[in-house]
């Protein structure tokens, strides 16, 4: 799974977009992504301080302007033609509604390059991928409605013939489902369910059926967005309905809709309308079919002016606009628009269908508003209502990024500031440092895991966080489990369970649409004390589960690494899942326990063999060897010449010497590297890495901000010149 943009929804890689696959799917290879992420954050941090500056001197929100036709015509010229914007997009279409009308519908860009195609909001189509989770949901409201279904429900009343583990007493319910908190284990879309085999059809239930996962949490507990949730809602609806999925889709809402452009089906004319979609560098993708042939989750296709009928009619209580009834009725749009859980008031979750929207500094996600995000191999999109305003913003463009983030921050303050004035917080009881040692610890992200989020104190005992996009920064308290940070001033809260133990944080740059898991209390190892040089690497390893949990095995610290693995181990830990090829690279890996791991990193250009079509998997892996392999996933990131100047003594060969420099100057490595006297490093590249070296190193990977380390060197280099 290759998870592209800011929080990924469904974002696979394929043969197609092998570049792609380089650049993103490892788990510390952020690509453009972080910097985007750490630039986006503090652009929307300056847009809505300076809403709050202005704020401040008149003692209220920011004046806003009246959103009607004019006005919503002329902030998007303004924004679309916008210097800072314009590298955000190829092309892009966006409609906005305003009391059951559709007052701005405006194409801006290419929807073909190279065929210079203009973007026209009536006729070009694009992929709204996530966004077809809301639309899932309203089917899924209809057929509750039709007395068909109960939210409350165990979801094997209606599927009867699905198997899955569930440890726990409390069942999986059809509303869990909707709420992304049903406890499976994460099931997303494989680089294989994106093709170019637009004769093969995959149904449904046939994927359900073959791809499964276990309940792993308590459902109900905690928030993972879930693609198969929406997935089995899909099926779901077809099972009560008696109908395909995407028939009854076209029944029940495209056409009282008079959606004519719209669909979970890609065939004629909207294949033939359908945006080119570009890579995060511009680069054109090849199109594509998706598995399953119909994705509840994340398949449908639309125009900016059908989204927009949609919103009118969701705004409008459920009626359509042209006299062809509801699509909901009134009790089920105001369902809809309700938060259905929240780790702190001003941090909601989910409603059946919606999401919290984007965080506005100081301020936090509104709930008094809706939003749902999209993307897929191409495609990024954002709709988000304002019920109380009468009011919703449909965005969709096909280069993916982070369009959206700015835009919503610039609409937000522009026609309604009072959503990002400063929120107003009562008086709190401070956390004491007792109580802040609690709040210690790793925290995975349910969904990634390879994406971990630090939080310690610092020498005077002030709260601070750290994750591999932004690096370290303080946490201040500002409420009950509230903490907003000094960089973004953003917020960032905890979830304690039933015995007051802290269980999940929810932060907002890794995944703000989900939680991290907090990491156990390691239990160490016979052969690994506290004071051990390494322990600080393998405990943390140990805390996030990447090594038992047992105090009575032994670790073998000094225990040599093999080839084999190192590639297993690095690509488990980046939650990229073994290849399924069965003609492997090299001969001598058949039949090899890692065999799927390094075809797969093979076929990500990590690996290319010792010679001989073989790969050697046995023998023990060198320091550089390792070093190159992570170099052949780094260095379209970090071009070698950025480290060229990195000084290294000891033995390297030759053709492992760039990899050797970045390694030192990112700081991937333990205690085992020592800078000299003279200025040099050595990385003991011609020895064999042992396991407490390789805890080091993806400890570090984990968790290392190298995009700022790169930054500070990029500086450092320009006052120099």
């Amino acid at each position: 799974m290759v998870y592209g943009v800011i929080y990924g929804y469904i974002y696979i890689g394929y043969k197609g977009v092998k570049r792609t696959l380089k650049s993103l799917s490892y788990n510390r290879i952020r690509s453009s992504w972080a910097k985007t992420i750490a630039a986006i954050a503090l652009t929307v941090c300056l847009i809505s301080s300076t809403a709050q500056a202005a704020a401040a001197k008149t003692g209220d929100v920011q004046q806003p302007q009246t959103l009607n036709a004019d006005s919503a015509a002329a902030f998007l010229d303004q924004f679309f033609s916008s210097d800072k914007v314009k590298p955000h997009y190829i092309g892009a279409a966006v409609s906005v509604v305003k009391d059951g009308q559709i007052i701005a519908q405006k194409g801006y860009g290419r929807a073909n390059e190279a065929q210079q195609t203009a973007v026209d909001p009536g006729r070009t189509v694009f992929r709204i991928a996530s966004v077809s989770k809301t639309f899932t949901a309203v089917a899924i409201m209809q057929l509750v409605e039709q007395g068909k279904l109960d939210l409350k429900e165990d979801i094997r009343t209606y599927l009867t013939d699905l198997n899955f583990k569930n440890p726990f007493g409390t069942p999986v319910t059809v509303e869990h489902l909707l709420t992304h908190t049903s406890g499976f284990e994460v099931r997303d879309p494989e680089p294989g369910d994106i093709h170019r085999d637009f004769d093969k059809v995959v149904g449904i239930e046939e994927y359900v059926h073959s791809h499964m996962p276990p309940v792993i949490r308590k459902p109900g507990t905690a928030y993972m967005y879930d693609n198969f949730a929406y997935l089995l809602l899909g099926l779901i609806a077809q099972k009560v309905s008696g109908q395909p999925y995407e028939t009854y889709m076209e029944n029940h809402i495209f056409t009282p809709l008079d959606m004519k452009n719209s669909s979970f089906v890609l065939d004629g004319a909207l294949k033939d309308n359908l945006a080119a979609g570009y890579d995060p560098a511009g680069k054109q993708l090849d199109s594509y079919a998706l598995t399953p042939t119909i994705m509840p989750h994340g398949g449908m296709v639309a125009t900016a002016e059908d989204i927009g009928k949609f919103m009118s009619a969701f705004l409008s209580e459920g009626a359509s606009g042209n006299g062809n009834g509801r699509i909901l009725t009134e009790s089920s749009v105001r369902a809809m628009e309700q938060y259905r859980s929240s780790i702190h008031p001003l941090l909601p979750d989910t409603t059946y269908g919606f999401e919290a929207p984007f965080q506005l500094p100081g301020a936090g996600s509104s709930s008094q508003i809706i939003s749902k995000l999209g993307d897929l191999n191409g495609y990024s999109s954002y709709l988000f209502l304002i019920p109380e305003q009468n009011t919703g913003v449909f965005l969709t463009y096909n280069k993916p990024g982070a369009l959206r983030n700015l835009f919503y921050a610039q609409f937000i303050s522009t026609f309604f500031p009072q959503y990002a004035a400063p929120a107003q917080l009562e008086a709190f009881k401070a956390e004491t440092s007792r109580s802040l040692d609690k709040l210690k610890g790793l925290y995975a992200d349910l969904r990634l895991s390879s994406f971990v989020s630090s939080v310690d104190t610092d020498a005077a005992g002030a709260l601070r966080i750290s994750d591999a996009f932004l690096g370290p920064r303080a946490l201040q308290q500002v409420d009950d489990n509230l903490f907003v940070d000094d960089l973004t001033k953003q917020f960032t809260a905890f979830k304690f369970d039933d015995n007051g133990q802290v269980a999940y944080i929810k932060e907002p740059y890794i995944n703000p649409l989900g939680y991290g898991r907090k990491g156990e209390q390691p239990v160490g190892f016979k052969d690994v004390s506290q004071e051990h040089s390494y322990a600080e690497y393998i405990l943390a390893l140990q805390s996030l589960g990447y090594y038992p949990s047992n105090a009575n095995e032994s670790f073998d610290p000094e225990k040599n690494v093999t080839r084999g693995a190192f590639v297993q181990r690095m690509l488990q830990a980046s939650n990229i899942k073994g290849s399924k090829r069965t003609q492997p690279a090299f001969a001598d890996i058949a039949g090899h326990p890692a065999a799927a791991y390094i075809q797969m990193a093979y076929e990500l250009g990590m690996v290319t063999g010792t010679g001989g079509g073989r790969f050697e998997p046995e023998r023990d892996v060198t320091r550089q060897e390792s070093a190159v392999m992570l170099w052949q996933l780094l260095k379209a990131k970090y071009p070698p010449e950025l480290f060229a100047d990195v000084k290294l003594a000891g033995e390297t060969s030759d053709w492992a010497v760039p990899a050797v420099q970045l390694m030192v100057a990112l700081g991937l490595h333990g205690p085992e590297v020592q800078t000299l006297p003279d200025g040099t490093a050595d990385f003991r590249s011609m020895k064999h890495m042992n396991r407490q070296e390789e805890a080091a190193l993806l400890f570090k990977l984990l968790t290392q901000p190298t995009d700022q380390i790169v930054a500070n060197k990029q500086a450092a280099q320009q006052q120099q010149r």
